[in-house]
């Protein structure tokens, strides 16, 4: 079962002026309506979508091979380990430098629910939360960086004027916030061990995000 984290409102919604195009800034953009199945024909040429745990855990092994030894890192009453997390991740920084995977284009998603109308920018902010994937290397939680201050949904004119009948409501209007970009490589996966289950690994790919694009459910 997929986890979301709580919706993040307050730090990346800083209001600054976006047109009613949505492509001025580099976290407004037209909202599209799509089916999930659909996607990857939406998204940038050559982007890799990686949301299905299969799918993660062959880029996974492209990039580092194959998983860490969750249990050897814990250790029996979990001593030391931030000493082994800490070699780890600089032993595995340092192979999997020059690997052709690390400049492979890849889409994560997001969920993201949309917040206010501003009529200046015609668009709706929205607030976002990361979704955490179980897979066989661990829980997975795209890390993304360079995220603009404020991301902005622009609808369609068809269904500007419903959707901002709903938000007035105070509906929860759910969309998939996808994310592309490329791993940073100086630090491109971080292993750690899950707060809420200190014996449980997980694997942070950090992402230096290059576009955004919102769906929404037909």
């Amino acid at each position: 079962m997929r986890h979301v984290f709580p919706l993040i409102l307050v730090v990346l919604f800083v209001a600054t002026t976006t047109r009613a195009s949505g492509e001025d800034s580099p976290g407004g953009r037209l909202l599209l309506l799509a089916h999930r199945q659909d996607l990857q024909s939406l998204l940038p040429t050559g982007a890799q979508l990686l949301h299905d745990p299969i799918a993660i855990e062959r880029f996974l092994e492209a990039v580092d091979g194959s998983p860490p030894k969750w249990v050897d890192l814990h250790g029996p009453h979990g001593s030391h380990q931030d000493e082994r997390l800490f070699a780890l991740n600089r032993e595995r920084d340092r192979r999997r430098a020059g690997r052709e995977a690390l400049t492979q284009r890849i889409t994560f998603l997001w969920q993201g629910r949309l917040s206010l109308y501003h009529p200046d920018r015609g668009g709706f902010l929205v607030a976002i939360g990361p979704e955490v994937i179980p897979t066989k290397w661990g829980l997975i939680r795209f890390k993304a960086e360079g995220l603009p201050a404020e991301l902005v949904a622009v609808p369609p004119p068809a269904s500007r004027d419903s959707l901002r009948a709903r938000v007035a409501r105070d509906e929860s209007i759910t969309v998939i916030v996808a994310m592309t970009g490329r791993l940073v490589p100086e630090e491109s996966i971080l292993y750690d061990f899950a707060h809420e289950d200190p014996g449980q690994g997980m694997v942070m790919p950090v992402v230096r995000v290059e576009r955004i694009d919102y769906f929404l459910s037909p």
